[in-house]
């Protein structure tokens, strides 16, 4: 007899639909094993709006659900995790099951490489001459870039900043303009911002 053995791959889910594609596609690369378990998270970082399980013929909640709680603590959002086991000959019991697919998870996602992902809005800045050099210092604290067009008593910038500092860009407009520059919010967008480390 010999112990069982558990290989965790993990894929982006944007949508549920993404994370069973991964499913489908990690129970084909691996057609001998006994199960493929599998949970997702197609949201942020610990909503469970968009969550998904599957035991693949374990004892009920003795895989999905641990995977599932995996990700749901791991800070990690838009995730498939897939469990593949190779049955060994020796039954682990319930918990010995649970301890196992969720160890096989947390392992696999320390080394997992995120990126943190910042909804940005697009704005339009209208800014009198005056106060050109201080706006533009400002969106670069904010970590966003401008593009510039000609108005007829200022510049007219365009450009995508972090939606959690919209009301600072607003109120340091109209300290650095005096009041006369204006900022018009667009539309939203979401953009990968910088790579993080391992999770």
């Amino acid at each position: 007899m010999r112990r069982s053995r558990f290989l965790a791959s993990l894929g982006a889910a944007p949508t549920p639909r993404e994370a069973r594609a991964f499913v489908t596609r990690v129970s084909a690369d691996f057609p001998d094993a006994t199960h493929h378990c599998w949970a997702f998270v197609a949201g942020p970082p610990g909503s469970t709006a968009q969550v998904g399980l599957g035991d693949a013929g374990e004892p009920h909640g003795t895989a999905g659900r641990p995977i599932l709680n995996a990700l749901l603590h791991s800070g990690v959002g838009e995730v498939v995790a897939v469990v593949s086991r190779w049955f060994g000959g020796v039954k682990l019991g319930k918990g010995g099951l649970s301890r196992a697919y969720a160890a096989a998870v947390l392992g696999a996602l320390a080394d997992l490489p995120t990126q943190e992902r910042v909804e940005r809005l697009a704005v339009t800045i209208a800014v009198p001459f005056r106060g050109t050099d201080g706006v533009f210092r400002l969106l670069e604290d904010l970590g966003a870039s401008a593009r510039q067009e000609a108005a007829p008593d200022g510049l007219e910038l365009h450009a995508h900043v972090p939606a959690d500092r919209i009301e600072r860009l607003r109120a340091e407009v109209a300290s650095i303009t005096s009041g006369a520059g204006r900022v018009e919010v667009r539309s939203p967008g979401t953009e990968p911002a910088r790579p993080e480390g391992p999770s």
